[in-house]
């Protein structure tokens, strides 16, 4: 599998399961829509009061989980942030066009967005084992 082919298949998945670390160092998860750019940036909103925005305020490390439809999965790590300004407008972008419905939510209360960098992913295919591929960070960003 190459980048192109770990961007194309985190592009058909629009659910992941994230997990963050609580301020008392337990793990939380949580579902989440995402989409998923060119650069394999992950994007997704979230409302300011939720553990997982309080979480990746504190602590920006985040563990991903993505597709696990016929038992392929990608496991993706990165950090977050919020983007402001023309990177949070060229994100947005590629939110809204597999959530329509987000431009809607803009307008609510503590509204906030979320990137996430990739530092390491991991491809796995259960069908065949010898199908499990690690991607780097250099991997990621080159």
């Amino acid at each position: 599998m190459t980048r192109i082919e770990l961007v194309d298949f985190l592009q058909k998945h629009r659910l992941g399961v994230l997990a963050t670390v609580s301020l008392t160092g337990d793990p939380e998860a949580a579902v989440v829509g995402i989409a998923v750019t060119d650069r394999l940036e992950l994007i997704f909103d979230t409302i300011d009061t939720t553990r997982k925005c309080q979480n990746l305020r504190r602590c920006p490390k985040i563990a991903f989980v993505i597709g696990w439809d016929n038992e392929t999965t990608v496991q993706y790590e990165g950090i977050a942030d919020e983007p402001k300004g023309h990177e949070l407008d060229r994100l947005k972008k590629a939110y809204f066009t597999v959530y329509p419905d987000g431009v809607e939510r803009q307008s609510w209360p503590g509204i906030t967005y979320f990137r996430v960098r990739p530092i390491w992913a991991r491809y796995s295919n259960f069908n065949d084992p010898t199908t499990i591929i690690e991607f780097s960070k250099d991997d990621l960003n080159g």
